[in-house]
């Protein structure tokens, strides 16, 4: 499997292709021309079968990877990019490995471009490598303040490895660049992510809320507080004083 190469594994991820299941995905993932999707391919390849073909294929080498990054098939993307989750985790004694892992993810990061490709990789890469290396952090800022969708839904993502640590600083400064985002996919990343951060310390994400919550999406709120008592979603939603 180590010196398979990436013309032969991408042959084998369109073997376990499924047409039916490729038609639901192009209509979940909102494929059509002006949704987030627009013009993205999918094979149907199951996502189960995606996590047992990386858990087959991540041994081979890291110079193959950018080759599935730049597939059009949404699919192999995913594959590529876990395969970089995978050699990540397996490289925790190797800084320099970890890296050189990190910056080819980074420098791929377009590879992203739906709402799970970024949820499943990106905080186990760039936000595990940014835990150990806290100076990478500013490159979150500069991803927050882009137009990307992707770019910015990554910086907020990215944030879950902190929020683990109960470090929640930089998570909510990207939270205050992005709680005014139009884009219904910030609003729930934002909320989800200040939800995270209410189960550790609820104290924190109701000061941060205390600022916003009468003028922030209520998609945005209502991921927030989902987790919270009556008492405080009814004040939240502003069914109280």
């Amino acid at each position: 499997m180590d010196n398979v190469t990436s013309k032969e594994l991408i042959e084998y991820i369109k073997r376990h292709s499924n047409k039916e299941k490729a038609t639901s995905e192009h209509r979940y993932f909102k494929t059509n021309p002006g949704e987030y999707g627009a013009h993205d391919k999918f094979l149907g390849v199951p996502m189960p079968t995606q996590r047992q073909i990386v858990k087959r294929y991540y041994k081979v080498p890291l110079e193959i990877v950018p080759d599935l990054l730049k597939s059009p098939f949404h699919e192999v993307r995913m594959i590529g990019l876990l395969i970089l989750v995978e050699k990540f985790k397996k490289t925790k004694k190797d800084p320099a490995a970890q890296k050189q892992i990190y910056e080819m993810f980074v420098k791929n990061l377009n590879a992203a471009n739906n709402w799970d490709l970024v949820d499943v990789t990106v905080p186990h890469v760039i936000g595990e490598f940014m835990v150990i290396q806290p100076k990478e952090r500013k490159l979150l800022y500069k991803l927050a303040k882009s137009k990307g969708l992707w770019e910015k839904r990554s910086a907020m993502l990215a944030c879950y490895a902190f929020i683990k640590r109960n470090d929640f600083d930089d998570t909510l400064k990207i939270a205050e660049i992005l709680v005014s985002d139009k884009h219904d996919l910030i609003h729930k990343a934002v909320g989800w992510m200040l939800r995270e951060i209410g189960k550790r310390d609820e104290n924190k994400e109701k000061e941060f809320l205390m600022k916003h919550y009468k003028t922030m999406p209520r998609t945005m709120l209502r991921y927030a507080i989902e987790k919270m008592s009556k008492k405080d979603k009814d004040f939240f939603m502003g069914r109280t004083t």
